[in-house]
């Protein structure tokens, strides 16, 4: 029975890990925009410890111009330029108790993207209070991985800009833009959040059948 009991909560401890860092995830939304287009970007962190995140600093990727960034309380912003003037990094610090755990923090920022069709990457870097820094920088499918947003011509809004403010014209489109952007993340949610709730059964089936395996064995 004792290793019954090692198998079982060796079992559930990595269920519960999985789950919790496939929600874990530093992320930059949406995941698709159209070239030129001024786009409202979203940069959500959430914690996947027990002590609080007070610092995140976001790369900007080759090719995507940062504009500005939508105040948030507690938290003060700073950015690093090139030469040109050109912002490559954003800081985000808290200036009060930051994110506790089991909580997420959401900044916006809006930025130009590249001219051509291309994909870019968010490379984001996340400060605990114990001094830990989690690199979000890894490639899809690592570990811990970037944000990736696909810059391509969507076939029915080619001629359409998600401008935010800088012209004063297709408002309407900009409207749809938007919606379809946000449709399109809450499907991919979905879509994630149907994956790992498979995965979490497919896992609590074999452990029920690990266990009574190993309960038909100790009878014997």
């Amino acid at each position: 029975m004792k290793n019954i009991s090692k198998l079982l909560i060796s079992t559930f401890a990595a269920l519960f890990i999985f789950s919790s860092s496939a929600y874990a995830h530093v992320t930059v939304k949406p995941t698709s925009s159209a070239p030129e287009a001024w786009e409202t970007y979203t940069l959500k962190v959430p914690v996947e410890k027990e002590t609080a995140t007070t610092k995140v600093t976001l790369k900007i990727p080759k090719g995507v111009t940062f504009e500005s960034y939508q105040p948030v309380p507690g938290w003060k912003v700073t950015t690093e330029g090139d030469k040109d003037g050109h912002v490559k990094t954003v800081t985000w610090a808290a200036t009060e108790e930051g994110i506790a755990a089991g909580q997420f923090q959401q900044f916006s920022f809006v930025a130009q993207n590249p001219k051509e069709e291309t994909k870019v990457a968010w490379d984001a870097f996340q400060y605990y209070e114990d001094g830990e820094i989690v690199e979000w920088s890894g490639d899809e499918g690592s570990d811990l991985p970037h944000s990736v947003t696909e810059i391509s011509v969507a076939p029915k809004t080619a001629a359409e800009s998600t401008d935010h403010g800088h012209k004063n014209e297709a408002d309407t489109n900009n409207s749809k833009a938007t919606d379809n952007a946000k449709n399109s993340v809450t499907t991919e949610d979905d879509s994630n959040q149907t994956l790992i709730i498979t995965l979490a059964v497919i896992s609590l089936i074999l452990s029920i059948v690990a266990l009574f395996a190993a309960l038909r064995k100790n009878n014997k």
